[in-house]
């Protein structure tokens, strides 16, 4: 097992052949395009990849990943803490291969001659975590001043129906 710091790249086939468990942490900072949609870029990700063979001396890869992002509630526009975790199994398969073959339960890794890109491969797993709408749990959330049940206006009560004309015409034998 390997704590420590994350290497960017790795060749997952070797690490499978020693059954190697790599762990540690990245600076959230380091991850440029998971940054974009949070308020900021302050935190650590805590990282870990277990590489091993299958039955049918297949690659695979299980990750887990954990880390608390700070993003813009939508509902009451504060910032938010939002724990994230991702666990992923992977099944890694050389470029342009059948990948039919690949048990359920395992997201195709498709990898040629070059290193995986681990930080890019953490990345993404984080992006597809992260919620689509983030906000605070409905209890903790505070509704901006204002933004309570609209009141209906007199106006609306007295408008009438824009259809009304066309019941009339329906009404009318000689149209």
């Amino acid at each position: 097992m390997s704590n420590g710091q994350i290497p960017p790249h790795v060749d997952p086939r070797k690490l499978a052949d020693r059954g190697t468990t790599l762990q540690g942490d990245l600076p959230l900072a380091s991850l440029a395009r998971l940054c974009d949609p949070l308020a900021d870029n302050q935190g650590v990700v805590s990282a870990k990849f277990f590489f091993g063979r299958d039955e049918r001396n297949a690659v695979v890869i299980h990750s887990e990943l954990e880390v608390e992002v700070k993003m813009v509630c939508q509902r009451c526009l504060e910032l938010v803490a939002l724990p994230i975790q991702s666990a992923c199994d992977y099944a890694v398969v050389k470029e342009g291969a059948n990948t039919q073959s690949v048990p359920k339960g395992y997201d195709v890794l498709e990898l040629g001659e070059d290193p995986l890109d681990l930080l890019g491969l953490v990345e993404d797993e984080l992006l597809l975590a992260l919620p689509i709408v983030p906000a605070h749990d409905p209890i903790d959330c505070q509704q901006p001043a204002g933004l309570d049940e609209p009141e209906s206006s007199e106006d609306e009560v007295k408008r009438s129906n824009p259809f009304s004309v066309l019941a009339q015409l329906k009404r009318d034998p000689n149209v």
